[in-house]
């Protein structure tokens, strides 16, 4: 595609953008880094008004410009009931579907591990999607809810895999596609599959923010179990009624990250979009203490810059969605942070795991069976309440919360 000045204004208008979202498919993804950094010079030109006058243009990169929605059917849609999940085996049955679309939610939220990938072969991978899409549940929710997706290790590659997996590349356009991410979207340009999502008008606007706790991903720590494997270690423990963490440490090198610098440059200006709640949906655990397996936590200096960031930016309205753990339960941090933060643990769709790690915020019950979460909202202005929930496969709620949206603020901007 050839750009000109005369071109570029016509690009400025709505029907400008259709026209180079419609081009740029035809490029690949670095042909379309350099489109937009093309558009956005030439577009400053425009701006700048009659010739002979001094352009100045800064470029930094597929995510420059103003923070906005990335693209998605339901933008428009006024959120008052959330769906999310994690953790499906494709290959079990999958009866917590019938309880999920009793519920109608406006949106369901997949938070990781989707499928049981485990495979560096790409056609097993895509066999294993294609038997998740056929459960007839999952075929029902897709037809009739709203969805979005983040990944974890799972269906990212293997278990507990990070930044240096081989086929990451291999599996996000794999992810993307089978989450019908459309073939303009900066989603497809990005170091991982992170996203972000603005529902709603304003005084009712929902920011479902999804990181990417894999792509970028340092090696982990390993605990120091004296030289015995770690099943054997944690037998013993149990028999000795002692807590059985999982087999990994924190992680003390302030350049162990989960993120990566790209997308934490990306989270902070998404920290900016104006929005009355925001759901950070986390593959992973963000405010359990101490589990030993995998969770913000375990790199310590990100969960401190997340909460910072939260502090630095006034980004209120923040709640914390996870999965991962083959349990469910609720975290709550209250000390050192900018308001009361929550976590609300779904997991799993299929999987259960009967032995609770320990978890200094953990205050809630653990639920070790096939559940679900909620989030209810009740826009009633200032007086806006939260209702957190989980319900297991059989319909009926187990655990419940009632929050004020008003107690998701901090005492003002602090630099």
């Amino acid at each position: 595609m050839v750009v000109t000045l005369p071109r570029i204004a016509l690009l400025t208008g709505a029907l400008g953008q259709y026209i180079l979202l419609r081009e740029m498919r035809q490029h690949d993804p670095a042909r379309r880094m350099l489109l937009r950094q093309s558009i956005a010079i030439a577009g400053a030109a425009v701006l700048g008004g009659a010739s002979g006058c001094t352009l100045t243009a800064t470029v930094r990169g597929a995510d420059a410009g103003p923070p906005s929605s990335d693209p998605h059917p339901a933008l428009g849609r006024t959120l008052t009931r959330i769906g999310f999940g994690s953790c499906a085996n494709e290959g079990k049955s999958q009866p917590v579907w019938d309880a999920i679309l009793a519920r109608q939610s406006d949106l369901f939220m997949f938070l990781g591990d989707n499928i049981y990938g485990d495979t560096r072969d790409m056609a097993v991978l895509r066999a294993k999607y294609a038997q998740f899409a056929a459960q007839s549940g999952f075929a029902r929710l897709r037809e009739t809810t709203p969805v979005v997706a983040i990944w974890d290790d799972h269906d990212f590659g293997e278990n507990d895999a990070g930044g240096d997996y081989p086929m990451k590349e291999e599996t996000r356009r794999i992810f993307l596609d089978f989450w019908n991410e459309p073939s303009g979207s900066p989603r497809r340009d990005r170091d991982g599959v992170y996203a972000s999502y603005v529902f709603g008008p304003p005084g009712k606007r929902v920011q479902v923010i999804l990181p990417d706790l894999r792509y970028n991903r340092t090696p982990l720590l390993k605990l120091d179990l004296a030289g015995a494997d770690y099943e054997t270690w944690a037998r013993a423990r149990l028999a000795a009624g002692l807590p059985v963490p999982g087999p990994y440490a924190r992680n003390p090198d302030l350049k162990a990250t989960m993120l990566g610098e790209r997308q934490w440059h990306w989270l902070e200006r998404q920290l900016e979009v104006p929005a009355d709640l925001r759901l950070i949906g986390s593959s992973l655990q963000v405010l359990a203490d101490f589990t030993g397996w995998e969770a913000w936590v375990t790199y310590p200096r990100d969960h401190q810059r997340l909460i910072d960031l939260i502090r630095r930016k006034n980004a209120n309205g923040v709640v914390f969605l996870s999965g991962d753990i083959h349990y469910a339960e609720l975290s709550k941090l209250d000390v050192n942070v900018p308001y009361t933060l929550w976590d609300l643990t779904s997991s799993g769709l299929t999987e259960e795991w009967p032995v609770p790690t320990p978890n200094a915020n953990r205050m809630s019950e653990v639920l070790p069976e096939a559940n679900f979460g909620f989030i209810d909202i009740d826009w009633q202005g200032p007086s806006t309440r939260l209702t957190l929930g989980i319900v297991d496969a059989a319909g009926k709620t187990r655990m419940s919360w009632d929050v004020e949206l008003a107690s998701l603020a901090g005492g003002g901007r602090q630099t």
